[in-house]
Protein backbone atom coordinates (compact mmCIF):
# COMPACT_ATOMS: atom_id res chain seq x y z
CA UNK A 1 0.00 0.00 0.00
CA UNK A 2 2.52 2.75 0.64
CA UNK A 3 3.92 1.94 -2.82
CA UNK A 4 0.67 2.57 -4.31
CA UNK A 5 0.41 6.23 -2.65
CA UNK A 6 3.68 7.25 -3.79
CA UNK A 7 2.80 6.26 -7.60
CA UNK A 8 -0.43 8.03 -6.63
CA UNK A 9 1.39 11.06 -5.33
CA UNK A 10 3.98 11.17 -8.40
CA UNK A 11 0.82 10.58 -10.80
CA UNK A 12 -1.05 14.11 -9.12
CA UNK A 13 1.49 16.43 -10.10
CA UNK A 14 0.89 16.11 -14.03
CA UNK A 15 -1.15 19.04 -15.25
CA UNK A 16 -4.52 17.28 -16.14
CA UNK A 17 -4.72 14.13 -14.64
CA UNK A 18 -6.92 13.76 -12.31
CA UNK A 19 -7.64 11.77 -9.45
CA UNK A 20 -10.26 8.96 -10.94
CA UNK A 21 -7.51 8.25 -13.43
CA UNK A 22 -4.71 8.20 -10.52
CA UNK A 23 -6.90 5.24 -8.57
CA UNK A 24 -7.67 3.46 -11.46
CA UNK A 25 -4.19 3.26 -13.27
CA UNK A 26 -2.09 2.22 -10.05
CA UNK A 27 -4.67 -0.53 -9.17
CA UNK A 28 -5.45 -1.48 -13.06
CA UNK A 29 -2.04 -1.15 -14.69
CA UNK A 30 0.73 -2.65 -12.25
CA UNK A 31 3.12 -2.96 -14.74
CA UNK A 32 3.38 1.10 -15.38
CA UNK A 33 6.81 1.98 -14.65
CA UNK A 34 8.00 -1.85 -15.15
CA UNK A 35 7.70 -1.81 -19.07
CA UNK A 36 9.10 0.03 -22.46
CA UNK A 37 6.83 2.61 -23.90
CA UNK A 38 5.88 -0.18 -26.75
CA UNK A 39 5.11 -2.34 -24.52
CA UNK A 40 2.78 0.27 -22.20
CA UNK A 41 1.01 1.43 -25.36
CA UNK A 42 -0.20 -2.23 -26.37
CA UNK A 43 -1.41 -2.89 -23.10
CA UNK A 44 -3.20 -0.26 -22.88
CA UNK A 45 -4.45 -0.48 -26.37
CA UNK A 46 -2.83 3.04 -27.64
CA UNK A 47 -0.35 1.03 -29.68
CA UNK A 48 -1.19 1.79 -33.55
CA UNK A 49 -1.48 -2.01 -35.25
CA UNK A 50 -1.85 -2.72 -38.65
CA UNK A 51 -3.99 -4.41 -41.09
CA UNK A 52 -2.00 -5.32 -43.56
CA UNK A 53 -2.23 -8.76 -45.80
CA UNK A 54 -0.29 -9.61 -48.51
CA UNK A 55 0.53 -6.29 -50.82
CA UNK A 56 -2.23 -4.82 -49.64
CA UNK A 57 -1.91 -2.17 -46.69
CA UNK A 58 -4.28 -1.37 -44.82
CA UNK A 59 -4.65 1.52 -42.45
CA UNK A 60 -3.29 1.12 -38.40
CA UNK A 61 -5.74 1.35 -35.83
CA UNK A 62 -5.57 0.97 -31.82
CA UNK A 63 -8.17 -1.56 -30.35
CA UNK A 64 -7.09 -4.32 -27.65
CA UNK A 65 -5.79 -3.73 -24.45
CA UNK A 66 -7.40 -2.75 -21.53
CA UNK A 67 -10.46 -0.11 -22.47
CA UNK A 68 -11.53 1.36 -19.64
CA UNK A 69 -8.31 2.74 -18.85
CA UNK A 70 -7.86 4.47 -22.38
CA UNK A 71 -11.39 5.87 -21.72
CA UNK A 72 -9.92 7.52 -18.71
CA UNK A 73 -6.81 8.45 -20.81
CA UNK A 74 -9.02 9.73 -23.52
CA UNK A 75 -10.26 11.98 -21.20
CA UNK A 76 -7.20 13.12 -19.40
CA UNK A 77 -5.85 14.05 -22.64
CA UNK A 78 -9.07 16.43 -23.40
CA UNK A 79 -8.24 18.11 -20.20
CA UNK A 80 -4.52 18.20 -20.79
CA UNK A 81 -5.24 20.35 -23.63
CA UNK A 82 -6.27 23.26 -22.01
CA UNK A 83 -4.20 22.88 -19.22
CA UNK A 84 -0.88 20.87 -19.91
CA UNK A 85 1.55 22.77 -22.06
CA UNK A 86 3.43 20.03 -23.28
CA UNK A 87 0.13 18.05 -24.44
CA UNK A 88 -0.81 21.09 -26.29
CA UNK A 89 2.07 21.59 -27.96
CA UNK A 90 2.38 17.86 -29.44
CA UNK A 91 -1.27 18.69 -30.11
CA UNK A 92 -0.96 21.68 -31.77
CA UNK A 93 1.85 20.22 -33.89
CA UNK A 94 0.40 17.13 -35.28
CA UNK A 95 -2.74 19.93 -36.08
CA UNK A 96 -0.77 22.02 -38.40
CA UNK A 97 1.20 18.36 -39.93
CA UNK A 98 -2.03 17.90 -41.45
CA UNK A 99 -3.47 15.05 -38.87
CA UNK A 100 -6.98 14.62 -38.11
CA UNK A 101 -8.47 15.35 -34.34
CA UNK A 102 -9.24 12.10 -33.94
CA UNK A 103 -5.16 10.76 -34.52
CA UNK A 104 -3.79 14.05 -32.80
CA UNK A 105 -5.87 13.29 -29.62
CA UNK A 106 -5.06 8.97 -30.01
CA UNK A 107 -1.23 10.42 -30.99
CA UNK A 108 -1.33 12.57 -27.17
CA UNK A 109 -3.03 9.58 -25.05
CA UNK A 110 0.21 7.59 -26.14
CA UNK A 111 2.71 10.69 -25.52
CA UNK A 112 0.89 11.16 -22.01
CA UNK A 113 0.95 6.92 -21.28
CA UNK A 114 4.83 6.97 -21.81
CA UNK A 115 5.41 10.43 -19.77
CA UNK A 116 3.87 8.45 -16.82
CA UNK A 117 5.56 5.41 -17.88
CA UNK A 118 8.87 6.87 -17.39
CA UNK A 119 7.83 9.17 -14.57
CA UNK A 120 7.34 6.21 -12.42
CA UNK A 121 9.98 4.17 -14.09
CA UNK A 122 12.54 6.79 -13.03
CA UNK A 123 10.49 8.18 -9.84
CA UNK A 124 10.84 11.51 -10.76
CA UNK A 125 8.15 14.27 -10.40
CA UNK A 126 6.39 16.12 -13.76
CA UNK A 127 8.03 19.12 -14.57
CA UNK A 128 7.37 21.51 -16.97
CA UNK A 129 9.05 21.33 -20.67
CA UNK A 130 9.35 24.66 -20.48
CA UNK A 131 10.08 26.76 -17.51
CA UNK A 132 10.32 30.04 -19.17
CA UNK A 133 7.23 30.43 -21.57
CA UNK A 134 5.88 30.39 -17.55
CA UNK A 135 8.37 33.13 -15.94
CA UNK A 136 7.28 35.21 -18.72
CA UNK A 137 3.68 34.88 -18.44
CA UNK A 138 4.06 36.38 -14.62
Amino acid sequence: MPEWKQRAELLNTVPGVGSVFISSIVADLPELGNLNRKQIAALVGVAPFNNDSGPSKGRRRIWGGRSHLRSLLYMCVVAGLRCNETIQGFYRHLLAAGKPSKVAIVACMRKLLVILNAMLHSQKAWRSASPSVQADSV
